[in-house]
């Protein structure tokens, strides 16, 4: 996902990873022709079907509120073909993000566009995505092929019953389809709601917490199953508190606090973007000592600590320390074991954010 203009808004933190944003163009595909002859007539053609644009999904200065609550404030991103990380605490805006951008919610402020087009009481769009939202709400007294089945027929699905089981052998639900969704666990019912999502083999997938309720085996199937889906050339989203799962599956990360996009990008790029906050960095050699004293002179090594799992040092500028480290240990004649960045992590990320 990438930020329009630049890829960090909210907090001093800032990537240049975006492509524009605010440039996608709506082109309207309703033709409108009038005859006049004794009286006039007119005919709406409309051949909306095809996508106007091949950006899946734009936010553009997108704000929602609640009453006197700002859920989501003067956002503006891009999500483009691959899956995207959704992260945030609890009431950060997430879930209202993706209703937003399934056409569940209008915006109060700011324009959404799915493939060029308002979501928005558009059933044409519609048809292009799926959203799997976090809750279960799902009708106990029915069989999870009956209610895929019933999706289908709610999208128009050509040959839906092939679509049906098709959907369901994705998701392995398809030896307990004719099961009542109430006798189904928490992690069988996630998967009725992700196969009713894909019955109509959409190209924008929202998934809101998508592992929740899945075993870790599940979970492994979950990834290799959204990979397979972008190989195919959909888009994905997904949010989930499970940091994890997110940085072994998103090539890009949005962080949202409190309604506000706070960075996007890689998020080791973000990490490294950091510098008001010290890079932290363990190395382990045949002569940990003469290594710490030999990298104090460093002018980005802030200090340096030894311990028994060797030499610990905190830098301002990660890129500096790292041309750095190598020709240090020459020069002093010392051997590098190992060189791990210890605070480059998705969870490290996180933390630094929510605590600005």
């Amino acid at each position: 996902m990438t930020s329009s203009p630049g890829t960090s808004t909210s907090t001093s933190t800032s990537t240049s990873t975006s492509t524009s944003t605010s440039t996608s163009t709506s082109t309207s595909t309703s033709t409108s022709t009038s005859t006049s002859t004794s009286t006039s007539t007119s005919t709406n053609t409309n051949t909306s079907a095809a996508p106007a644009t091949d950006v899946p999904l734009v936010f553009d200065r997108v704000s929602h509120w609640y009453g006197d609550v700002v859920a989501v404030n003067d956002i503006s991103c891009t999500v483009t073909a691959g899956i995207t990380g959704l992260l945030g605490p609890n009431g950060a805006g997430k879930s209202t993000l993706l209703q937003l951008a399934a056409g569940v919610l209008s915006p109060s402020n700011g324009a959404v566009r799915v493939f060029g087009e308002s979501p928005v009481d558009r059933p044409d769009v519609y048809r292009q995505v799926a959203l799997v939202p976090e809750r279960e709400a799902l009708p106990g007294m029915m069989k999870a092929r009956a209610f895929v089945a019933a999706r289908a027929e709610l999208l128009g699905v050509r040959n839906a019953s092939e679509a049906v089981t098709r959907a369901l052998t994705i998701v392995e639900m398809d030896t307990v389809a004719d099961r009542r969704i109430d006798t189904f666990s928490k992690g069988m019912k996630q998967r009725v709601k992700l196969a009713a999502a894909l019955v109509h083999d959409p190209s924008l997938v929202l998934l809101d917490e998508p592992f929740n309720g899945l075993d870790p085996r599940q979970r492994l199937h979950m990834m290799r199953l959204l990979e397979e889906r972008v190989a195919e050339g959909t888009a994905v989203l997904l949010s989930s508190h499970i940091l994890e799962e997110i940085a072994n599956v998103a090539s890009n990360i949005l962080v949202v606090l409190a309604g506000r996009l706070a960075a996007t990008g890689d998020y080791r790029t973000l990490r490294r973007l950091m510098t008001d906050r010290p890079h932290t960095v363990r190395l382990r050699s045949s002569a940990d000592r003469l290594l710490a004293a030999a990298l104090m002179q460093e002018s980005s090594v802030l200090g340096v600590e030894v311990d028994n799992s060797g030499v610990i040092v905190r830098a301002t500028d990660y890129s500096a320390l790292s041309l750095a480290i190598a020709p240090v240990a020459q020069r002093i004649g010392c051997t590098l074991y190992e060189v791990q960045v210890t605070d480059e992590s998705l969870e490290h990320v996180f933390a630094y954010l929510v605590a600005r």
